[in-house]
């Protein structure tokens, strides 16, 4: 099993040759995102193609959103939806610490018709969004959406070459994923301690997440249990690897743990996690079981997001409470991934 290393700073990885034709430059980036994979876990991916036009609609329209009066943003509460779609207010969500924290934000994902097969059957992930009645939002977002699900598509052909595979290994796996966009806003907050934490040291459930931020507050923990800052940099995104890929790579690729920092200035946030489709079971693939040790746990990918975040969402802990929905079977609200649960409690709390 590979172990994060003791590193300082993100690798920066240049993607643009897996959109071209040179062989020799195409080697060179899957070697880099192999390394980074192995070694880090996570890294600033460049030359993604996308155009810059797309990151300023997204802001532009968050901005407008979250500046809305408190009762109008209600009229697409998260709650209002049967499958996780819509806008998520201060206190709702409890995800990561059990301590509600002081930002909004507004969740989408593949936007399929009402009639969709799988919203019909009642999938608590699929399904229609709820869209805000404000001028060009759904447009504005979603054209960022469709653009970055591009983009991650690109780089999940990448990182299986970086395993030695073909390109296409993991391509049967996202035909309708669940991967979820996120448009956070964290308000000013003038009292915001520098050592105090936004959100508690996790990995991410997902494939992989590329994100987008306006202002620092990221942290990532190397192998010797020490944060490090990753600064935003202009037009990249900070791409980190989750416990899906962690699971099918058996260990060869790392989940890495990172936290958020409070910050005292406004900050927006946009993650995209890359996910696969609701009823992939990821295991440790064929290619990477290892006799020698234990292979990561089996999950199956749209219920092990559902259980996490119906465990972690004010209005679907109440829908737990009164029996109107289920968690499967083996759900649990954390997996042993990442270098805070290897260094314990003491590293999990950056004390």
């Amino acid at each position: 099993m590979s172990t994060p290393g003791n590193f300082t700073s993100l690798p920066i990885v240049d993607i643009a040759p897996l959109f071209g034709t040179d062989e020799a430059a195409r080697g060179r980036v899957v070697a880099e995102l192999g390394d980074a994979a192995r070694r880090v876990g996570f890294l600033y991916v460049t030359g993604h193609g996308m155009d810059t036009a797309l990151f300023d609609g997204l802001l532009a329209a968050a901005r407008d959103f979250f500046a809305r009066p408190l009762d109008e943003k209600m009229q697409v509460y998260i709650g209002n939806s049967r499958n996780h779609r819509g806008y998520v207010p201060t206190g709702e969500e409890v995800i990561y610490g059990g301590v509600p924290d002081q930002k909004e934000a507004y969740d989408l994902s593949i936007d399929l018709p009402a009639d969709d097969p799988d919203y019909v059957a009642g999938n608590p992930m699929l399904g229609p969004n709820q869209w805000p009645d404000r001028p060009g939002f759904k447009e504005r977002v979603g054209a960022y959406y469709d653009g970055v699900m591009n983009v991650g598509r690109t780089l999940l052909r990448g990182f299986a070459e970086a395993l030695g595979q073909d390109p296409g290994l993991f391509d049967s796996y996202v035909t309708k994923p669940p991967s979820q966009l996120r448009l956070v806003h964290y308000p000013f907050n003038p009292d915001a301690p520098g050592d105090a934490l936004g959100i508690s040291p996790h990995t991410d459930m997902e494939v992989f997440t590329l994100l987008r931020v306006t202002a620092p507050g990221l942290e990532v923990m190397n192998g010797a249990g020490e944060w490090i800052d990753v600064p935003p940099l202009d037009n990249a995104f900070v791409v980190n690897l989750g416990d899906m890929m962690e699971t099918w790579t058996n260990g060869q690729f790392v989940a890495t743990s990172h936290r958020v920092r409070k910050v005292k200035e406004e900050r927006y946030s946009f993650p995209l996690f890359f996910s696969v489709d609701y009823h992939t079971r990821v295991a440790p693939l064929p290619m990477f079981a290892d006799a020698e040790g234990p292979g990561r746990k089996p999950v199956v990918a749209g219920e092990h997001l559902f259980a996490v975040t119906a465990q972690g969402f004010v209005y679907l802990q109440k829908r737990l409470a009164a029996g109107e929905i289920t968690l499967p079977d083996d759900a649990s609200a954390i997996h042993n991934f990442g270098q805070h649960a290897r260094h314990g409690a003491e590293g999990a709390t950056g004390a």
